[in-house]
């Protein structure tokens, strides 16, 4: 079978609801379950792509359902083509926007259409798109959230016991103070050799986040990342200003127009970008043709199952954020080794359902 006979039969839709194994408390709010909308993009020819899309807070499941629901009618019987896909269902909410909750669940079906291309050609994709399988450096994002001094020490030895070189920590204290003692914490307990990264969530005014910055710049932080609103490109310029550590932002850009305004704003030194909020495989590879040319590095935000093919043929590939809020409803997660993200050889993007454990968290 190749790729141009596949043809969209259904697409379903299912919202569970994981609790994660380490809550996090964040300078944006508590975060201790999952919200997951798993996607089977299933063909006529009988092959089904895969795809999950992270919603923040369970209040996005029901909507996000009901929006890829819709979008089914759009795209039944089309051809597996991801950027007709997405020219096409771009030209259907151009007057609405294609950010938001309908820019994710366009990205989610651009996700498992480049999933069914991949499984029609038998190639992981990561070969598909050019690239070859290779260990893709991770740090260890599974907790370090706003907490006790006695409760980092102790999280943070754990997150490195099993071989990672990097870990993240998250600030927003209530002064400057309180987030140097946060990471002097982590910093006792990891060692020296570990690398450190930072973020803010959001949660500064530009002066104080330049404040904060300058209080931190001797503490040897990898980064600081979004230490003000996502969307204020000029507010992160002006603290990159006077920071010496470097800033880190794009979690949070829709497509890579917003990660174009915020490159031309000369807003960070690296850039994150999240496979969903991008645009799905086709805005990542758009995006990653934007930093190139620049020299700009590019990590991964969330999805790390998905990341670790992407970031294979990155040119600036920097580090893949390890979380393992999915592993739960995961029939095979992705497998760390020596701090190293190791891409599945299997056809496909390697996603595949535990589904007793998804009958288990689901949402009805």
């Amino acid at each position: 079978m190749t790729a141009d006979t596949c043809t969209i039969r259904s697409l379903r839709a299912r919202a569970v609801e994981v609790p994660m194994p380490r809550p996090l408390l964040t300078g944006g709010g508590q975060v201790s379950i999952a919200p997951l909308v798993l996607l089977d993009l299933e063909t006529h020819q009988g092959i089904t792509g895969r795809s999950y899309i992270f919603g923040y807070t369970p209040v996005t499941l029901k909507p996000l359902v009901a929006l890829l629901n819709e979008l089914e009618k759009l795209i039944l019987n089309q051809p597996v083509s991801p950027l007709t896909l997405a020219e096409q269902l771009q030209g259907r909410f151009r007057l609405l926007g294609t950010q938001g909750l309908v820019g994710m669940a366009m990205a989610g079906v651009d996700v498992a259409a480049w999933d069914i291309l991949a499984k029609a050609a038998e190639l992981p994709l990561v070969r598909l798109l050019g690239g070859q399988e290779r260990p893709i450096p991770a740090y260890n994002s599974c907790g370090l959230g706003i907490s006790t001094t006695e409760h980092l020490l102790a999280e943070a030895r754990d997150l490195v016991a099993s071989g990672f070189g990097a870990v993240k920590v998250r600030l927003g204290y209530p002064d400057s103070a309180a987030d140097v003692a946060a990471v002097r914490a982590v910093r006792q307990a990891v060692g020296d050799e570990v690398l450190i990264m930072s973020d803010y969530n959001q949660s500064l005014s530009v002066p104080e986040a330049q404040q904060r910055a300058q209080r931190l710049d001797a503490e040897g932080l990898y980064w600081i990342e979004e230490p003000t609103r996502a969307e204020d490109y000029a507010g992160h310029a002006q603290i990159r200003t006077t920071a010496r550590t470097p800033i880190q932002i794009g979690e949070n850009c829709w497509g890579p127009h917003d990660m174009a305004k915020a490159l031309a704003a000369g807003a960070c030194d690296f850039f994150m970008s999240d496979v969903i909020k991008i645009g799905g495989v086709t805005g990542w590879l758009r995006a990653i043709a934007l930093a190139e040319p620049v020299g700009l590095p590019i990590s991964s935000h969330l999805y790390p199952e998905l990341s670790a093919h992407l970031l294979a043929v990155t040119p600036t590939a920097h580090w893949l954020e390890y979380m393992d809020w999915a592993n739960a409803i995961l029939d095979q997660p992705l497998r760390i080794q020596d701090g190293q993200a190791v891409i599945p050889t299997t056809p496909g993007n390697g996603l595949s359902w535990n589904e007793r454990a998804v009958e288990q968290y689901l949402r009805r």
